[in-house]
């Protein structure tokens, strides 16, 4: 089973926070910065965390230069 996860990134905060607006869209706030892939990295992390699910099942697949990110999730 595969399912789309939308996420809104603000790269570079003071905090790490995540808000979850429905079953599958997400706003996600990052220390990284949005260089080098060190903010999209952070992003997978704190998400696979809160999905409960291991990092190597979320790829990004939209949005690798974007704010607005599209995650494909594998079960």
């Amino acid at each position: 089973m595969e399912s789309y996860i939308k996420v809104k990134v603000h790269a570079g905060e003071k905090k790490e926070k995540l808000l979850q607006k429905s079953a599958d869209t997400f706003e996600i706030w990052v220390k990284a910065p949005a260089e080098r892939g060190l903010a999209n990295a952070a992003v997978r992390t704190v998400l696979a965390a809160h999905l409960g699910v291991a990092e190597n099942k979320l790829s990004l697949i939209k949005g690798a230069t974007s704010p607005a990110k599209i995650f494909l999730l594998r079960k």
